[in-house]
């Protein structure tokens, strides 16, 4: 009867609309983002939070920027750490990225001196 269109296609039932089966697909990938990508971060901001509400003076440290150093002195948001003999900076506590095992600053400060000694 038309010109364009088929007589097979004009006599198709309307398509119905997908029940809860059409809403399962795209359930599953929020589902499976959020437990990729989501979750592990927020598990990661709590490690860290944690980590810092633990420090304490004397901690060895590297910041953000790979800066090692010892924590000599603490306030609510900032800390001032050692990073060579009488060399001070300060940083903000959410600048640390890790805690350092004892003794590194210290094995790494003490190789510094030997090879700028010639």
């Amino acid at each position: 009867m038309s010109f364009f269109i088929s007589d097979a296609l004009a006599a198709a039932p309307a398509a119905q609309q997908p029940g809860i089966e059409g809403m399962l697909f795209p359930l599953g990938i929020l589902v499976f983002f959020y437990f990729l990508f989501l979750r592990p971060q927020s598990k990661r901001a709590k490690e860290k939070k944690e980590m810092i509400a633990a420090m304490t003076k004397g901690v060895e440290v590297v910041t953000s920027g790979g800066i090692l150093g010892k924590v000599v002195d603490m306030d609510d948001n900032f800390l001032k750490i050692e990073i060579c003999d009488n060399t001070f900076i300060q940083v903000q506590r959410q600048s640390i990225e890790t805690l350092m095992p004892k003794g590194t600053y210290k094995a790494i400060t003490k190789k510094v001196v030997n090879i700028a000694k010639p």
